[in-house]
C-alpha cells in the first residue's frame, strides 16, 4: 500500500518533548554552527531533558569519535556521553559487519571515528589495498586528508572489493564557508572505478535502524535543518520530524520540498521542543494558520493577513504542498515569503 502523501504541518496539542519520548537530533545547523552552540539551543535541550526526554545526537560526520562528538557538546553546555552520540560511522560499520566475517579486514579510507567503529564491531582496520582486505569503508577524513588514499580505495573496488561509504553529503559546513563532504570524495573513487558503494548515512535505513538500535526510541522525533538527509531520514523511517530554520534550509526550498523531504512540523528553532504545534486548518479554498490564510493563486502563492511569520510559513506550506501533491511546487513564492521578512 502506498503511503500516503503529507500536504500539510501538523499541530500538536502537547509540547512536542511530551509527545515523543526521544529527540533525534542532528548537530551541524541544529545545535551548533562553526562549533559554537546556535542560540536557545543549551537551554531548549535541558529542559527537554529535565522533563524526561531522551536527547540522541545523530551525525553523518564519521570523522570524530562518539567520545569526541559527547566531549564537544558537553564544553557547550549539553552534557553528553558517548553512548548518546550515534555517527555514520557506526552504522557502515553494522552495515560491513553483517555481510564480512568476524575479524576480517577493512581498508580504511577516513579518520579515527570510523577506525574505532569498525574495531567495535570486531573489526581489523588496514591501511593498504596491498593488505588483502574483504571490504573498503570510506568516510570523511578531514580537510586535510591525504589524495593518495583515494588511490588505495580506487585500487581495491576496481580488484572486486565490496565497497561500502559511510555518508554521500556533497559538503560539510565549516567555520569559514561550505567545503567539499565525503560524498564529494565517493566522486573521487566512483569515478576512477565505476563502481557504486553501498551507503549507511542519513537519508538511507541504515542509519536509522542504528539509532533505533541504540537508544531504543519507541515514539522518536527526528529534529534536522537539512531536508534531503534529516528530514528525508525520517520520512525513510516512517517516524515523525522537526524541521529547524538554524541551518541551511530557507522557506523557498521548504515549500518547494517533495513529499519525502516535507517535515512534520516546522519551527524556528530548538524552543520549539517545548511547545506544541499550531494546527493548520483548511479556509475556503485557502489554509489558515494564526492570523496568516496561504492560497495557491494562478502562478504564484498569495498570503494575507498578520501575525507570527513562522504561522505564515505553515500556512504556506499547506497551500504549496496541496498543490504539488506528490510533486514539486512550481509557484511562484517570493512575495509571499518577503511579507514574513523569509
Amino acid at each position: 500500500m502506498s503511503r500516503s502523501v503529507r500536504t500539510s504541518p501538523e499541530g500538536s496539542e502537547r509540547p512536542l518533548h511530551e509527545a515523543y519520548d526521544t529527540a533525534l537530533l542532528d548537530l551541524d545547523g541544529v545545535v551548533y554552527a562553526g562549533g559554537e552552540a546556535i542560540a536557545h539551543a543549551v537551554d531548549s535541550l535541558a529542559e527537554a531533558r529535565a522533563d524526561g526526554m531522551h536527547l540522541a545526537y545523530v551525525t553523518n560526520n564519521a570523522l570524530r569519535t562518539p567520545d569526541a562528538v559527547a566531549a564537544h557538546l558537553s564544553e557547550l553546555g549539553i552534557p553528553t556521553g558517548a553512548g548518546d552520540v550515534i555517527t555514520s560511522a557506526q552504522a557502515v560499520a553494522r552495515l560491513i559487519s553483517e555481510q564480512v566475517p568476524a575479524g576480517a579486514k577493512v581498508l580504511v579510507i577516513g579518520g579515527e571515528g570510523l577506525r574505532v567503529a569498525l574495531r567495535e564491531r570486531g573489526l581489523t582496520p588496514v591501511d593498504s589495498a596491498d593488505d588483502d582486505p574483504v571490504a573498503v569503508a570510506q568516510g570523511y577524513g578531514g580537510p586535510d586528508f591525504a589524495w593518495g588514499r583515494f588511490a588505495e580505495a580506487s585500487y581495491a573496488v576496481a580488484r572486486g572489493v565490496p565497497w561500502f561509504a559511510s555518508n554521500t553529503d556533497l559538503t560539510i559546513p565549516s567555520g569559514r564557508g561550505i567545503a567539499p563532504g565525503n560524498g564529494a570524495a565517493v566522486e573521487v573513487v566512483r569515478i576512477a572505478t565505476g563502481a557504486e558503494p553501498q551507503v549507511a548515512g542519513k537519508p538511507l535505513p541504515p542509519m536509522h535502524k542504528e539509532t533505533i538500535l541504540r537508544t531504543g526510541a519507541k515514539r522518536p522525533l527526528v529534529v534536522g535543518d537539512r531536508l534531503d538527509t534529516d528530514i528525508e531520514g525520517a520520512y525513510n523511517g516512517e517516524v515523525d520530524s522537526l524541521l529547524v530554520l538554524t541551518g541551511v534550509t530557507d522557506g523557498a526550498q521548504l515549500l518547494a520540498a517533495p513529499p519525502q523531504h516535507r517535515p512534520t512540523y516546522v519551527d524556528a528553532d530548538l524552543r520549539g521542543l517545548l511547545t506544541g504545534q499550531p494546527e493548520v486548518a483548511r479556509d475556503g479554498d485557502g489554509f489558515r494558520c494564526g492570523g496568516w490564510t496561504a492560497t495557491a493563486g494562478p502562478g504564484h502563492l498569495e498570503l494575507s493577513g498578520e501575525g507570527s511569520p513562522l504561522d505564515g510559513l505553515r500556512a504556506l506550506c499547506a497551500a504549496a504542498w496541496t498543490a504539488a501533491g506528490d510533486g514539486t511546487c512550481a509557484l511562484d513564492a517570493e512575495k509571499a515569503l518577503a511579507r514574513l521578512g523569509l
